[in-house]
């Protein structure tokens, strides 16, 4: 295995010892690229600190994938809320020979988790019990991933590409308002739920430009630096796990840690007009979904209509509604339930289900059956390409914006609550008022249902369009969006990334849209023809690489957080 041997990762240890004394001397400036264009590379990340790590990955040589667990380890560093370790994700993968690849490293229940764990004796969920500390936690899949994605097509040396998130922990790293935000906004649920004061919490508030220094992840990082993935799942930062679990009644084992091991699957892969269009399968419910939205929505005068006009939101939405239906009734991880993949996807099948569509009035969600789920908004997601011209289009998460709160003593990194992606109980709301079915029930070792939908788009047999989106179940919708603003719409990457977004996903029966998405007229016309509109905050934070028609890449970070985009 390419990784640093046991001599350096001691090594690697005591420098984080000591380093942290000179740490404030030793800056991390940067700036924030919203665009950026390429002849040979493309990194866009949550992160601008990350989105460097990428780049400097590629320029020493590394490809796409090298570079994609460069920016894993470094999110878990500098995008805590979303980027992790603790957690787990899909990879997608197109390489310069037109092999495709999906890696599945999505968390799985341990062994002692039951259907109804997080019932109360007469039956009625409990939502806080699968959503804050130990309880929640799911088998983390994300060194593990990064782990098996390197065995297979990395290039570089393992410890090599884990070193800069190593000295991103050990130096710190300047936060940005959004971040002091939403770590003051955290301060008491860390201290609840974690058995420690970790390093994301200080008694005064935090401001932009604080330092965020982080010694005991950086420990933890050199051990996996130079032991691979079996310190996290067998070693030292196994054993710390494990420790958390005992002082808090998790369930989380020794031999859960042991056991867990990513999937390669086989992508999902479809035609859209000239696109070719490879995604992920279950337990992503994404790639379904995408698949069936543009298939719905592909025989109508989408272009004709005019972006955000009536008649394309009309239609948009109700294509969403179908697609969330079959959701919730006929997906959850294909290792536990016999996902109709096949017939999911079939364009008579979504033909027929665009047979009632009316122009001219909305369907109402009650005469659309089936339940539906939702999982939480905080992922992230990334986007490489490399000079070859292999890509990478990642989505990771913790579920909810930091997971459950539970940082592990000694080890310094936040574990996920991606239990509450399962249904707590077939037919009861979760706190988003979604429903959720059998298909997604709790089980021993079973991965829950997602949304993340990581693509590569192709044209002409070339990689032409690499995206994804953090946001829950507005993630395939948001993909959606981008998709069609830029193939149908014909407005350049920039345009179709900052555009205003909506959603629909049949429960509850409303367009969620942002502010300023629709003019009122349209607002108006849609309530006419029985639609109920409500505005939201924020939807998604996309991260896309797009082919120019000269061959340049041109790369863009959503304007709704601290993304970055970078290239050469």
């Amino acid at each position: 295995m390419k990784y640093l041997g046991k001599k350096t990762a001691l090594l690697l240890a005591l420098f984080c010892t000591l380093a942290h004394i000179r740490a404030q001397i030793v800056p991390f400036p940067y700036d924030i690229q919203k665009e950026a264009t390429g002849d040979s590379a493309m990194v866009v990340t949550a992160h601008p600190l990350a989105t460097k790590v990428g780049l400097d990955v590629l320029r020493k040589g590394g490809n796409a994938v090298d570079a994609a667990v460069a920016v894993q380890f470094a999110l878990a560093v500098v995008y805590p809320q979303a980027g992790n370790i603790g957690g787990g994700g899909f990879l997608i993968y197109h390489g310069k020979d037109d092999q495709t690849a999906a890696l599945d490293y999505r968390e799985k229940a341990p062994a002692a988790a039951t259907e109804k764990m997080y019932l109360d004796s007469a039956g009625n969920v409990l939502p806080n019990k699968s959503r804050l500390g130990v309880l929640a936690c799911g088998v983390p899949g994300t060194v593990d991933g990064m782990w098996e994605a390197h065995k297979k097509y990395g290039r570089r040396p393992w410890g090599e590409l884990v070193t800069p998130a190593i000295e991103l922990a050990i130096r710190g790293y300047q936060i940005t308002e959004q971040e002091a935000q939403n770590l003051n906004e955290e301060r008491f649920t860390f201290i609840r739920h974690s058995s420690i004061q970790p390093a994301f919490v200080k008694l005064e508030n935090w401001v932009a430009g604080d330092w965020l220094i982080q010694k005991e992840l950086a420990v933890t990082l050199s051990r996996i630096a130079g032991y691979g993935r079996d310190d996290f799942y067998k070693g030292a930062t196994a054993s710390l796990i494990v420790n958390e679990m005992s002082k808090t009644g998790g369930l989380i084992t020794r031999e859960d840690l042991r056991r867990y091991k990513s999937v390669w699957r086989t992508p999902l892969e479809f035609d859209y007009k000239n696109l070719h269009i490879i995604t992920m399968p279950p337990p992503s419910s994404g790639g379904i979904l995408l698949r069936q939205l543009l298939a719905m929505t592909g025989d109508h005068p989408l272009k004709d209509s005019g972006f955000h006009s009536t008649a394309a939101v009309h239609l948009m939405v109700e294509a969403e509604r179908r697609a969330y239906a079959d959701r919730a009734m006929h997906m959850g991880d294909p290792d536990f339930w016999k996902v109709p993949v096949k017939k999911l996807t079939d364009m008579a099948y979504l033909k027929s289900r665009m047979a009632d569509f009316q122009p001219n009035k909305a369907t109402p969600s009650a005469k659309v059956t089936a339940g539906q789920i939702k999982e939480s908004e905080e992922t992230t997601h990334f986007s490489i390409i490399d000079p070859e011209g292999n890509a990478v289009s990642v989505t990771t998460t913790l579920n909810d914006s930091y997971g459950s709160r539970v940082v592990v003593s000694g080890a310094g990194f936040i574990l996920n609550n991606e239990m509450d992606d399962f249904s707590a109980k077939p037919g009861a709301p979760n706190l988003y008022g979604a429903i959720g079915g059998k298909a997604n029930a709790v089980a021993p070792d079973k991965r829950p249902l997602s949304s993340m939908t990581p693509v590569i788009a192709t044209k002409g047999g070339k990689t032409w369009l690499v995206v994804g989106t953090p946001g829950g179940t507005t993630i395939p919708t948001s993909v959606f969006q981008v998709i069609v603003n830029v193939a149908e719409f014909g407005m350049s990457l920039p345009e179709a990334v900052q555009a205003k977004r909506f959603h629909h996903q049949w429960t509850p029966d409303k367009i969620f849209i942002e502010e300023g998405a629709l003019t009122e007229a349209v607002i108006q016309q849609l309530i006419e023809m029985g639609h109920f509109v409500e505005p939201r905050d924020p939807i998604g934070r996309v991260e896309a690489i797009l082919r120019l028609a000269d061959g340049i890449w041109q790369g863009v970070a959503d304007e709704r957080g601290d993304d970055a985009a970078g290239g050469f």
